[in-house]
This record gives C-alpha cells, sequence and structure tokens, in this order.
C-alpha cells in the first residue's frame, strides 16, 4: 500500500469521510464531505496529514506556517513540529483583550507564510483568510491542503497569482476506497455523478 492509499484508508477508518447530504461552507450541497476535524482525536493520522503536506511543500521558499482557523491550526502544527517551521496564525475575531492581536505568533512583515488549510472547494474562504496576512505585510505564494474537492478553487486561486498544492485530489480519494472496497458501486457512482454536474445534482437534491 502507497502512502496516498495508507492515508485514504486512515481516513475512511476514523469516519472523516461520510456520504449523505450536506451543505459545504461554501452553501453547496454535497453528497461526499470529509471531516477533517475528527484529526485533533486521532494523533497517529494527524501525524501522517502533517508528514504528507510538509513533504510535498518542501520546495516551495516560505519563512513560517499558517493555520487556517479552526480545521487547520492542529494540521498546520502537526506540519510544524514534524518538519520545524515556525506557524502562525490568524484568529476569527480579533479580541478586545490583552495583546488584541489579529495574528497569533512572531512574524515580520515582508516575511513569506506557507498558508495550510485541511481542503478546498471554491477557494473564496482562502481568499478572505489571505487577506489580513497581507494586511499585516506578510507575503502568500502557496497554500497546502489535504483534499482539493476540484471545484474551481485552483483556478481562482491561481487568477489570483497564489499557487494551490494538494496531497490529494478528491477524486483520487474515492477512487482509492473504491479500489479498497471501502465504498458500495451505488455510493460511488452518485458521487462521480455529482462532480460530473454539480448542478443537475443540486437541483435533485434543493
Amino acid at each position: 500500500m502507497d502512502d496516498k492509499a495508507r492515508l485514504c484508508a486512515e481516513l475512511a477508518r476514523i469516519g472523516a469521510v461520510k456520504f449523505g447530504v450536506f451543505t459545504l461552507k461554501s452553501g453547496l450541497k454535497s453528497p461526499v464531505y470529509v471531516d477533517l476535524r475528527l484529526l485533533v482525536s486521532h494523533p497517529d493520522v494527524l501525524r501522517l496529514v502533517g508528514k504528507a503536506i510538509g513533504g510535498m511543500v518542501k520546495a516551495a521558499k516560505f519563512d513560517r506556517v499558517c493555520g487556517i482557523p479552526y480545521a487547520a491550526i492542529p494540521i498546520a502544527t502537526a506540519v510544524s513540529l514534524e518538519f520545524g517551521w515556525p506557524m502562525i496564525y490568524p484568529r476569527k475575531e480579533v479580541k478586545d483583550y490583552g495583546t488584541k492581536k489579529a495574528i497569533e505568533g512572531e512574524f515580520k512583515a515582508g516575511e513569506t507564510i506557507l498558508v495550510i488549510d485541511d481542503l478546498i472547494t471554491t477557494g473564496l474562504s482562502k481568499v478572505e483568510a489571505i487577506a489580513p496576512l497581507e494586511a499585516a505585510g506578510l507575503k502568500v505564494r502557496d497554500i497546502a491542503v489535504l483534499i482539493d474537492r476540484e471545484q474551481g478553487g485552483k483556478k481562482e486561486l491561481e487568477a489570483k497569482g497564489y499557487r494551490l498544492h494538494a496531497v490529494l485530489a478528491i477524486s483520487e480519494l474515492l477512487e482509492s476506497l473504491k479500489q479498497a472496497k471501502k465504498i458500495d458501486e451505488p455510493t460511488y457512482a452518485q458521487v462521480k455523478a455529482y462532480f460530473r454536474d454539480p448542478g443537475a445534482w443540486q437541483k435533485a437534491h434543493p
């Protein structure tokens, strides 16, 4: 079993890959949902994810990693610990007490940041998350995720000058689970139909 197949199997084992009808952060509905917030309860799998993401971006040039709250903070922490890269993270809500920081951790304006998130759908939430980092004088060129849902996110980021790195495409995850018999044929066919024509699937599941 290669590293990607092992990672897919582990995500299935911890129940991170779910099938049904779900509403994504983007507002789109989907027959598959990957819940990577579960990783905090499975340190062995979280370590695998950290190694996979860090190994993928070793050639990129950056000074620090940055986890997008909340799902990616433990993932970025795993990457930071595994590879010894310093980490920061932006706050979702700027606190009105203490240091009142918008970004936690040490950094200097002009440094280059590798942004880490759990997955990408349309890419809009990544653009929103990058804004306060750039406003603080940080540079962002590369964004790393575990899973690319292949729904336009990469194209959106590239149009804005960013490079996306993904350990797994959703199609790779689904194919691996099918080969390992972790997903039955009817479910696999339904999910593949969704990714071929999300609009038609949305209309059938209002």
